[in-house]
């Protein structure tokens, strides 16, 4: 039985998109996941999924924000945020992601597969990728001003030398 919601803003029947979402993408790798299937996991019809996401596109990245909610990345985050030193921030922000891909890595591979012919997916991944881009552009940013960055690149040099290292593909 689909329990349609009357309204656009009601947050359970969200949460329980984000979740049905979430569960299939893992469950799937990505493979074949439509958004009447993600409606029939929720309990609602695809026109109330469509009150809720728009898009395919907004679905999927709002999914990856739900899961960094749920996973409470923006605490994980917090020693990195406050760190004293360039260093201890370098140290505290691959410490934070390091333990994070694993706990994330179901929806990442599943975006990972998809992003190549769905551009949903696409959008979904390089929306999280731009996000810990940042995480690793602050980090050396706190190096630099310490004057511990290595003169043999720049800060954005650095930036991407760490983004790449730090990559869920590295990681795997």
């Amino acid at each position: 039985m689909l329990l349609d919601t009357m309204s656009s803003n009601n947050p359970e029947t969200r949460n329980r998109i984000l979740k049905a979402a979430l569960t299939l993408l893992e469950a799937s790798q990505g493979k074949g996941v439509r958004m009447t299937d993600i409606a029939k996991r929720a309990g609602i019809s695809r026109q109330a999924l469509y009150l809720h996401f728009s898009t395919r596109a907004a679905l999927l990245i709002a999914t990856t924000h739900y899961l960094d909610e749920i996973k409470g990345s923006d605490e994980r985050l917090v020693p990195s945020r406050t760190a004293r030193t360039g260093i201890d921030r370098l140290d505290a922000f691959i410490e934070a992601w390091g333990a994070y891909i694993p706990e994330i890595y179901g929806i990442a591979k599943a975006l990972l597969a998809m992003k190549d012919t769905d551009d949903a997916a696409a959008k979904a991944w390089d929306d999280r990728m731009q996000a810990m881009r940042q995480g690793c552009e602050a980090a050396i940013d706190a190096l630099a001003r310490d004057n511990r960055l290595s003169p043999d690149h720049s800060p954005n040099q650095a930036t991407d030398i760490l983004w790449t290292l730090l990559s869920v593909r590295n990681w795997e």
